[in-house]
């Protein structure tokens, strides 16, 4: 894909609340869905953008379908009117998270973003790039995968941001914080995930 001098965006307006869910989706399946819609009824979202990323800095990238192919897979997967799929990263050039968040606040300034992850990534937070600034850039979102809720609220990140953490009961409301603030969204639970089924498609058949 191309990179375009200013991307087009997803439908929005000034005043939204608009949910950030980023990710590899390699290959998108259920559990993707499931954070999304959760986020997007928890939180009291107007849209949720669907953010598929060139590709993750931390994973090897070999054999990585690509971009185009990867937003056609999440759309096909996540129908939904107020969710969508957007391959902006790609658009501006970059797969890091505080960048792609500064852009797009800084584009759409009347905007009120939350960036939404799975519990599972919030354990990793701080090997990303420039973390803090993710946590300080816009309100959060976790929600809860299947055996990551200890490790993740005992993680590095939510350890040093404790002190901001928003009561779930108050999560409809965190999209209207400052950030810092955080929250964790308990809710169905799969334990699907994209690593277990590239290796179950690429595994030999059982003779």
């Amino acid at each position: 894909m191309s990179r375009l001098l200013t991307p087009k965006l997803p439908p929005h307006s000034p005043g939204m609340a608009i949910g950030l869910y980023g990710g590899s989706f390699n290959p998108p399946h259920e559990a993707h869905r499931k954070v999304a819609l959760t986020a997007l009824k928890r939180l009291g979202l107007d849209r949720v953008w669907i953010l598929v990323t060139p590709g993750n800095p931390l994973k090897q990238h070999g054999g990585l379908p690509s971009l185009d192919d990867r937003i056609t897979a999440v759309k096909t997967l996540i129908r939904h009117p107020r969710v969508d799929v957007t391959g902006v990263e790609g658009d501006i050039g970059t797969s890091r998270t505080c960048q792609v968040l500064a852009y797009l606040k800084a584009r759409c300034p009347d905007v009120d973003f939350v960036w939404i992850m799975g519990a599972d990534n919030l354990v990793d937070l701080h090997r990303w790039g420039r973390w803090r600034r993710i946590m300080d850039g816009a309100p959060v979102a976790i929600v809860d995968r299947p055996g990551a809720d200890f490790a993740a609220l005992s993680a590095r990140a939510a350890r040093t941001y404790a002190a901001w953490r928003v009561d779930e009961s108050d999560a409809g409301s965190i999209a209207r914080m400052r950030a810092p603030a955080w929250t964790f969204l308990h809710g169905p639970l799969s334990k699907l995930s994209s690593t277990e089924i590239r290796n179950g498609a690429t595994a030999a058949p059982a003779k």
